[in-house]
């Protein structure tokens, strides 16, 4: 094949094997061409590992918290430096009352376990969908949908509250009216440094506004992530190609943690965790259940890969103005 490579050797997923969690290699998938301009030649041990975590929360609190604690301590004795947790990684409610009830604010006893495990762990996490009460909670009596991101510290250092409910009706897949315990978020969050690269925060159904991905990477975010729980209905139609989508049209990685299988008797969610590169190749995937995959980031290639096909210099405003305004 004239002009292309097979992906470099860092670039393939390779994973260790992990007791007790279910992790897939993808060869196939990963080995896909690229223009020979864009092959890199970054050491694998020297790019930053992640790691996706894929859970089934259902509404018992520390059970959950015992499943996600495992797949983290996992996540870091494999080297991992950033590990990301689904949307509503701290349980599933089978109604808004219940999912009010159970509800903490940021400063509550949950996410206080959280706040140690990482600095046990010594690495950072993306708690991917929180039900915060937050300081309005006395006069709404609602929730928001917060992603959290801690550092190695415990510290949290950025939260971005989910801005598009989804509120949808979709047949076959039971109806979805988040804003009956939610409110949605009044503002996005600027890229959070981190190990891994200036990560740009979202939730779920986000993903299909990709206004907010645009305007997420001209802030300057190298890795956009969709915490998620999408349904069985819209899982195999649209996850995989919104999340490349994003990753092709903004040239970031895309990390996307997922819920995974039947919570309770009322939901059950797709699953399918991945981590997708700049060129819209998938590099990383969860099996069936749950468990954890594994990537490496490498800006080197992200950044060659947008100097190659400059799309963001090409833009015409003039013609349909600014899709995505920056953030200030």
């Amino acid at each position: 094949m004239p002009g292309f490579l097979i992906r470099p050797p860092h670039q393939l997923l390779s994973l260790l094997s992990c007791p007790g969690l279910r992790i897939l290699r993808l060869p196939v998938l990963c080995a896909q061409p690229r223009p020979r301009a864009m092959a890199i030649s970054s050491s694998s041990w020297e790019l930053p590992l992640v790691a996706v975590c894929q859970v089934t929360s259902t509404p018992d609190k520390q059970q959950n918290f015992k499943t996600c604690a495992e797949l983290v301590r996992e996540a870091a004795r494999l080297g991992a430096c950033l590990a990301f947790l689904p949307e509503a990684f701290d349980f599933i409610g089978r109604d808004p009352e219940e999912t009010l009830h159970l509800s903490e604010p940021l400063g509550g006893n949950l996410l206080g376990e959280y706040t140690q495990l990482a600095r046990e762990c010594g690495l950072w996490l993306s708690l991917g969908g929180f039900h915060e009460r937050g300081q309005d909670w006395e006069q709404t009596q609602k929730i928001y949908n917060c992603h959290v991101i801690l550092n190695n510290k415990g510290s949290v250092v950025a939260t971005y509250r989910k801005t598009h409910l989804c509120d949808v009706e979709i047949p076959g897949q039971g109806p979805m009216h988040e804003s009956n315990s939610t409110i949605p978020g009044p503002s996005l969050e600027p890229p959070v440094s981190t190990p891994a690269g200036k990560v740009g925060l979202a939730i779920c159904y986000d993903i299909r506004f990709p206004e907010l991905s645009l305007a997420l990477v001209q802030a300057g975010a190298e890795i956009l992530t969709y915490p998620s729980a999408f349904g069985s209905v819209t899982g195999p139609a649209h996850w995989e190609v919104l999340l490349r989508a994003r990753a092709i049209e903004t040239q970031c990685y895309v990390v996307a943690a997922a819920q995974c299988g039947r919570h309770h008797e009322k939901r059950a969610s797709y699953g399918h965790s991945m981590v997708i590169d700049p060129w819209g190749t998938v590099v990383a995937r969860c099996s069936e259940g749950p468990g954890l995959c594994l990537a490496r980031i490498d800006l080197n290639y992200l950044r060659q890969m947008r100097q190659h096909l400059p799309v963001f210099q090409h833009r015409r405003p003039d013609l349909y103005g600014s899709v995505g305004h920056p953030l200030s």
